[in-house]
């Protein structure tokens, strides 16, 4: 794939992503919560929901069957991102370039829009389409893990606990971090195209551990020296807090180069797909030149 052509591809399938979404929302009505709800999963780059059409088209699911995974880990990365931005946690009020949740409506409606989109993700992947009983309890008991104590939730809580600590974080404990907080999520979206197959998910699992910390450490290099306009967010925040990264670590140089390292390793963990997998070739290396 050219690179040129990746960000068609990525648009293509984030307006699926995003058609299921407003689908599934639409029986709910317009309470205030629902309008939140909508507000969340607006925009976006949807990288997650492209992991996970791009790996079931590689083992042959239909893209009906894997819309609904889609969808769910963008509905649950949504319910993050609400939870993320209030005052108690990131105290954000910018979000994709738009007012965030609490900031559009107040503080409870952020808070029980996020909790709504994180039950949204788990209906989504129980419904009928997405294949057997034993295919649906496995992605949702995995999007259980990385969304939990065991994942994305532990790398918050560790986080926040780093602001606090009397020395900051080594590289070492950044990445293990990291693999929870932003990893764990992208993994999942990476091997549930495999899951959808009944197929060995553990070169995709590899190519994704790569890829979550390749992103994650372009985020950190986003947040020292991107551009705020088309970031759609604050940045320069971590600095500010004080807070240990691989910027402040390594460098923008080191950190660049890190990041470059993981894409390789991405790349290679594809090689039993051949050139079928020229698209999350290219998704490995969209998140080094990424501007938000």
């Amino acid at each position: 794939m050219a690179p040129g052509d990746f960000p068609a591809a990525l648009g293509a399938a984030a307006a699926e992503v995003q058609a299921a979404l407003d689908a599934a929302l639409a029986p709910l009505g317009d309470l205030a919560v629902v309008q939140a709800m909508r507000h969340a999963v607006r925009g976006g780059k949807r990288l997650r929901g492209f992991l996970v059409l791009e790996g079931a088209r590689l083992h042959g699911v239909a893209a009906p069957r894997a819309l609904p995974a889609a969808a769910a880990v963008e509905a649950l990365h949504a319910y993050s991102l609400v939870h993320d931005d209030l005052p108690c946690m990131d105290d954000d009020d910018l979000r994709r370039g738009l007012p965030t949740v609490h900031v559009q409506w107040d503080e409870a409606t952020a808070v029980l829009a996020g909790d709504a989109l994180h039950s949204l993700a788990f209906a989504l992947l129980a419904r009928p389409e997405v294949g057997p009983a034993e295919v649906r309890i496995a992605l949702v008991a995995g999007l259980a893990r990385a969304a939990g104590a065991e994942g994305m939730v532990r790398g918050q809580a560790l986080d926040i606990a780093a602001e606090t600590a009397p020395a900051p974080l080594t590289l070492e404990a950044i990445t293990a971090l990291q693999a929870a907080k932003t990893g764990a999520l992208i993994e999942w979206a990476g091997t549930a195209g495999a899951l959808l197959a009944g197929a060995d998910p553990a070169p995709l699992r590899r190519y994704a551990q790569a890829l979550g910390l390749a992103f994650q450490i372009a985020d950190d290099i986003l947040d020292a020296v991107g551009d705020e306009a088309r970031a759609g967010k604050r940045l320069k925040k971590d600095a500010a807090a004080g807070k240990a990264t691989f910027v402040s670590l390594l460098g923008p140089d080191g950190a660049r180069a890190r990041a470059a390292a993981l894409v390789e390793a991405a790349e290679a963990a594809l090689a039993p797909y051949g050139p079928a997998a020229a698209r999350l070739r290219a998704a490995a290396r969209f998140v080094l030149s990424r501007e938000s």
